[in-house]
């Protein structure tokens, strides 16, 4: 079909009824629908955006738009105890308003690539023995949180970058390091990349794998409770064992005999 496309645009005069058609083919087969992939974008931004606005968070979250679906950047020190893959109750709490915003139906279909950087400055802990570790465990972390919120495993990924991706050069031409770059590079990075329409039948899929699930278990865990109900009915309506009967009495002995008159 795209092939079919380029053939078309390639000729100097298009038919547009046959252009649209293709147009309108490509759209379905990349999932699209009647809800175009740059509409749930920026639905999609707006939405974050205002969460980050609720929760004062909007000098400290960039949230763009790019070929893929949306970029997020979160700086380091808002949402991370220095040194530590420890999120902050700030982050805890933004982090988890983007979860909410993702699990509605209209937001369900981004697969979330969560990318760690550090600064370039070394770190050699028995936790932490690079930046690397330090950076993945930081995204790890990220992504713990959104699948405690919901977020499918199948949706989520980790990466970390240490030091590798740097926004801003972390040091001057002297070799000096530079404080305020070396923070900005300090970051979280997340990727919500739109499904086509395939992975969109996956997740449905496993969303209805789950939902099944569930409803199984539900009705286990009600026929269980069914059943203990009439077992408890039955022991209240039987009737309670008798009591044993005493033993009688023994006959009193007889009195004896007068002696005889002498």
């Amino acid at each position: 079909m795209m092939a079919f496309f380029v053939m078309l645009v390639s000729f100097s005069k298009i038919d547009l009824p046959m252009f649209e058609a293709v147009m309108a083919g490509i759209s379905e087969e990349i999932g699209l629908g009647k809800d175009t992939a740059q509409s749930i974008t920026q639905q999609t931004v707006t939405a974050i955006e205002s969460a980050a606005f609720e929760m004062s968070m909007e000098q400290e979250i960039e949230v763009q738009k790019d070929d893929k679906g949306v970029v997020i950047e979160m700086g380091s020190k808002s949402f991370f105890k220095p040194g530590t893959a420890q999120i902050t109750d700030v982050g805890l709490g933004v982090i988890g308003s983007w979860a909410g915003i993702l699990t509605k139906d209209q937001f369900k279909y981004f697969f979330v690539e969560v990318e760690g950087h550090t600064d370039d400055d070394p770190i050699n802990t028995e936790k932490f023995p690079s930046n690397w570790e330090l950076s993945a465990a930081r995204a790890g972390a990220v992504v713990r949180v959104m699948e405690s919120e919901n977020i499918l495993p199948f949706q989520l990924k980790v990466v970390g970058l240490g030091s590798s991706h740097p926004k801003v050069p972390n040091r001057d031409f002297d070799g000096n390091p530079l404080k305020e770059n070396q923070a900005k590079n300090r970051r979280i990075v997340v990727h919500l990349i739109q499904m086509v329409r395939k992975e969109k039948e996956e997740l449905d899929q496993v969303l209805l794998d789950i939902r099944l699930e569930k409803e199984e278990r539900l009705r286990i865990a009600e026929d269980e409770a069914k059943q203990k109900a009439v077992q408890d009915s039955l022991q209240a309506t039987e009737p309670a064992p008798a009591a044993p009967m005493a033993a009688p009495a023994p006959a009193p002995a007889p009195a004896p005999a007068p002696a005889p008159a002498l």
